[in-house]
């Protein structure tokens, strides 16, 4: 019965991770995955010991409720956050059960039900070294989310050469079964989970943050081994695999390489070419920006984390139905890396039930601005700087952008003049067909709205 509900688990997980690959299926998606969770539930239930059902029910529960809190009370804003303290807590879970493995394996040695061999040792140290670096990388990246810390240079041949000693520990951990070196082990993984993701800053956040959900499927993975639980080593090569197929069409969509992100690579001319510029530019009213877009015939919203900081998407969303009224074309353009996180833009605008047909990716509508009246753009401001294409010496130089630049009037929404995630100042303010409209978006917008 037990096998039987885990395979049931693992194709409900197969499909859960197919619906929540586009904004149509996402909800059938979840469900698929809420129904997989509760018979791998029922089957790891159905398994222990009777008296230790109640310690395991009370901690479902506490988990469960801690679950419905939290889902309840964030905010869209803080999303980023979320799934970096969510991935944090796979890479301790794993950690945890590795050493729960270790010291019941040594406890029964050759009798215990999983048998006993080096490449058990060597499987419980990887699954034990991932989630540490999994769990100390998200913690980093939650705090760095949150504002707290800055980044900091870190020189990439010293995370390269913790790493091999970590798979030389991993190595003699395998061999020796040594209790201090498995300590060692993954004290050195936290540390590198430090190492890692402190020197990170700018746009490549988001690619740590799937990469990171990659580290947490691959932790789990390693535990399944440990345990030889099916549902884990599947489970976890379902999250690891998409998580690392993700970060990788993330990279490509910015023209960066894994490893200069992961690595945090990037020249000191470039970095000391990234101060802000003060330079004159054409600052608008929200009236002024009314007229503009009621005489338009098209238009493209192009949104940013701007849009989340001041939750600006159902305002947003008001002023795009008024436009359409008028017989004006409305579209949104998505850049893969807007916001803090993949999709993070794609959620907020699916919560003000923003129709998906009106929804477009950078490949899909970066050649309808050359023919665009106005591209509202509310924040984004990496994604939108054409020193991305035009500037070699820029940190983002390569990143494919989306090319407002060729609108024919552009309405930038911004807190202030100052560079975006990235540090890089923006061409764009200046130009002669932006008009810049500082302030809070969600307001500017709402000013905007009542002028029309």
């Amino acid at each position: 019965m037990e096998d039987i509900l885990y395979l049931v688990a693992a194709v409900c997980f197969i499909f859960a991770l197919k619906g929540l690959s586009s904004a149509e299926s996402a909800l059938c998606g979840n469900i698929f995955g809420v129904v997989g969770m509760f018979l791998a539930c029922v089957a790891a239930c159905s398994v222990v010991d009777i008296s230790n059902l109640s310690f395991i029910i009370s901690a479902m529960l506490a988990g469960g409720v801690i679950g419905v809190t939290v889902a309840q009370t964030i905010s869209m804003t803080a999303l980023p956050q979320l799934i970096a303290g969510f991935h944090s807590l796979v890479g301790l879970a794993a950690v945890l059960v590795a050493f729960a493995v270790y010291f019941v394996t040594n406890a029964e040695g050759a009798i215990t039900p999983y048998g006993f061999s080096k490449l058990r040792f060597l499987e419980m140290g990887t699954g034990a070294a991932i989630g540490a670096i999994t769990f100390s990388g998200s913690i980093v990246a939650f705090l760095k989310f949150y504002g707290v810390g800055g980044k900091y240079k870190i020189r990439p041949t010293l995370n390269v050469f913790m790493i091999f000693f970590i798979v030389c520990l991993l190595t003699y951990f395998a061999f020796s079964e040594s209790e201090n070196a498995f300590a060692l082990l993954t004290f050195c993984s936290f540390i590198v989970g430090v190492t890692l993701v402190v020197p990170i800053g700018g746009a490549d956040m988001p690619i740590i943050v799937s990469l990171l959900n990659s580290c947490s499927g691959w932790a789990t993975s390693g535990i399944g081994f440990s345990l030889h639980n099916d549902l884990l080593i599947i489970v976890g090569a379902l999250v690891g695999a998409s998580g690392a197929i993700l970060s990788y069409v993330m990279c490509k969509s910015m023209n960066r390489s894994l490893q200069a992100v992961v690595f945090a690579l990037e020249s000191e001319y470039s970095i000391a070419r990234q101060a802000t510029k003060t330079k004159a530019f054409r600052q608008g009213a929200p009236e002024d920006a009314a007229y503009i877009l009621k005489n338009a015939s098209s238009v493209i919203i192009v949104p940013g984390y701007g849009m989340a900081t001041s939750q600006a998407q159902h305002v947003l969303k008001e002023m795009s139905d008024i436009l359409t009224a008028a017989g004006i074309r409305v579209r949104y353009a998505i850049h893969p890396v807007a916001g803090r996180m993949p999709g993070h833009m794609n959620v907020l605008l699916a919560e003000a039930n923003v129709p998906y047909d009106e929804v477009f990716e950078l490949n899909e509508i970066n050649r309808d601005f050359s023919s665009c009246d106005v591209a509202y753009v509310i924040g984004a401001n990496d994604v939108t700087n054409p020193a991305a294409r035009k500037d070699s010496s820029s940190l983002i130089y390569g990143m494919p952008i989306l090319e407002v630049e060729k609108a024919k009037v552009i309405l930038f929404l911004k807190r202030s003049m100052g560079a975006g995630y990235a540090g890089v100042d923006n061409e764009l303010f200046y130009a002669q067909n932006t008009m810049m409209l500082l302030g809070d978006a969600k307001k500017t917008t709402e000013a905007i709205v009542k002028a029309m």
